[in-house]
């Protein structure tokens, strides 16, 4: 089982950022995927989901700014991050749905300032 995160880095507030969970394992298998962020010292929280057959979800506080999307040939999922605020900075992660274990990827670090 793996799930890789990439794409974490610095940006300045308002710029954008693209991250990557590559899982091939769970792509090919149409389950569906979230992303979670936690900050340093707080809980981690939900950010969006895409189901097996492209269905997305956003949490309020990235409504209208992030975008999730996935390529089933390159079998990765995608948060597109614009309009980047400094409480974007967190660890993001990729979870598979529960219904496919619920299984976490290593996290990306991402740093607004």
């Amino acid at each position: 089982v793996q799930l890789v995160e990439s794409g974490g880095g610095s940006a300045q507030a308002g710029g954008s950022l693209r991250l990557s969970c590559t899982a091939p394992e769970f792509t090919s298998n149409n389950c569906g995927m979230n992303w979670y962020r936690q900050a340093a010292g707080k809980e981690r929280e939900w950010v969006s989901w895409i189901s097996g057959d492209g269905s997305t979800q956003y949490a309020d506080s990235v409504k209208g700014r992030f975008t999730i999307s996935k390529d089933k040939a390159k079998d990765t999922v995608y948060l597109q991050m614009n309009s980047l605020k400094p409480e974007d900075t967190a660890m993001y992660f990729c979870q598979t749905s529960i219904s496919c274990g619920g299984y976490w990827g290593q996290g990306t670090q991402v740093t607004v300032s």
